[in-house]
C-alpha cells in the first residue's frame, strides 16, 4: 500500500528507537512516507530505524530531544519542516518506563514528573507543529493505553498522565477539524515487546501477573508492536479521512 507516497513532506515519529515506535517508523516507510524520528537517549537505536527505513527507500533522520524541554521541541520541529519540505504527521510514541504501583505508594514528585513528561511533553509538540500540519491538512495520532478504558491495578503511572494525553488529543480534533487536520489516539493493550519486555525483565511481572492478564484478554493472547503499527498506520492514512477525536484500543479484547 502507498498511504503515504502522495504525501508532500514527512511524518515526525517521537520515540522512534523503541520497541512500538520502531514497528512505527518501518511500515510507515514501507507505506510511502519518510521518515524524521526522535529518541532521547538511544542514539544506536534511532541510526539502526533509520537503515531501516533507507533500505525501504525512503530517507530517515534521527534526532535526540527531551519533550519536555520546550524550545528543543519548537526547533526541531522548524529544522524537520525545512529539511523535508513539510510535515504530514506527527505520531507520538515516545514515553518514560513506567513502573507498576500503586497510587498509595506514588510520590506527589513523581506523578507530576510522568504528566510532564507525558501531556505537557507533547503539547510541546503539538503546538509548534500545527501550522505545518494546518498546511497540509495532516494528522496527529498519540500512542497511549487501553488502561484508561478499563483500569489494570497498578497502572495509575500509566493511565493518568495518558488520559491527559488522550484528552489533548480530543481538544486539538475538535478544534483544528476545520483546518483540516484529524487527529487520533491507539491504546495498546498487553505486549510482547515495548514496555511490557521492560517490566518482565525488571520483575515487576513475573509468571503469574502475565498468566491473570492473559486471562482477562479475550484472545488470551498479547500482541505485538506491530499490531500497534498497523492501527497507526490507519489512523495517520487517508484510508481513515473521516475518523478524528478517537481512540482505538488495541487490546485483544481487554476493555469487552
Amino acid at each position: 500500500m502507498g498511504d503515504f507516497s502522495d504525501r508532500r513532506g514527512v511524518a515526525l515519529v517521537t520515540g522512534g528507537s523503541g520497541g512500538v515506535g520502531r514497528a512505527i517508523c518501518h511500515l510507515i516507510a514501507t507505506r510511502g512516507s519518510d521518515v524524521a524520528l526522535t529518541y532521547n537517549h538511544n542514539a544506536g537505536g534511532a541510526e539502526d530505524v533509520a537503515k531501516q527505513v533507507h533500505a525501504e527507500g525512503r530517507q530517515a533522520t534521527g534526532y535526540q530531544l527531551d519533550l519536555t524541554d520546550a524550545a528543543a521541541a519548537r526547533s526541531l520541529v522548524d529544522e524537520v519542516v525545512q529539511r523535508f519540505g513539510g510535515l504530514h504527521t506527527v505520531i507520538h510514541a515516545a514515553g518514560p518506563h513506567v513502573p507498576q504501583r500503586h497510587l498509595s505508594a506514588v510520590d506527589v514528585e513523581v506523578m507530576r514528573l510522568h504528566l510532564e513528561q507525558e501531556a505537557a511533553a507533547l503539547f510541546n509538540l503539538l503546538s509548534p507543529a500545527l501550522p505545518a500540519l494546518r498546511e497540509a491538512h495532516g494528522s496527529i495520532v498519540a500512542v497511549t493505553t487501553a488502561a484508561t478504558r478499563r483500569y489494570p491495578l497498578r497502572d495509575g503511572l500509566s493511565a493518568v498522565p495518558k488520559a491527559a494525553v488522550e484528552m489533548l488529543v480530543r481538544a486539538l480534533a475538535a478544534e483544528e477539524g476545520r483546518y483540516g487536520i484529524r487527529a487520533n489516539c491507539v491504546g495498546p493493550g498487553m505486549l510482547r515487546d515495548g514496555m511490557a519486555e521492560r517490566l518482565i525483565a525488571s520483575g515487576e511481572l513475573d509468571d503469574v501477573a502475565l498468566e491473570a492478564a492473559r486471562r482477562n484478554i479475550a484472545l488470551r493472547r498479547f500482541g505485538s508492536a506491530r499490531d500497534i503499527a498497523e492501527a497507526v498506520s490507519f489512523l495517520a492514512s487517508d484510508r481513515a479521512g473521516y475518523i478524528t477525536g478517537q481512540v482505538l484500543n488495541v487490546d485483544g479484547g481487554f476493555g469487552v
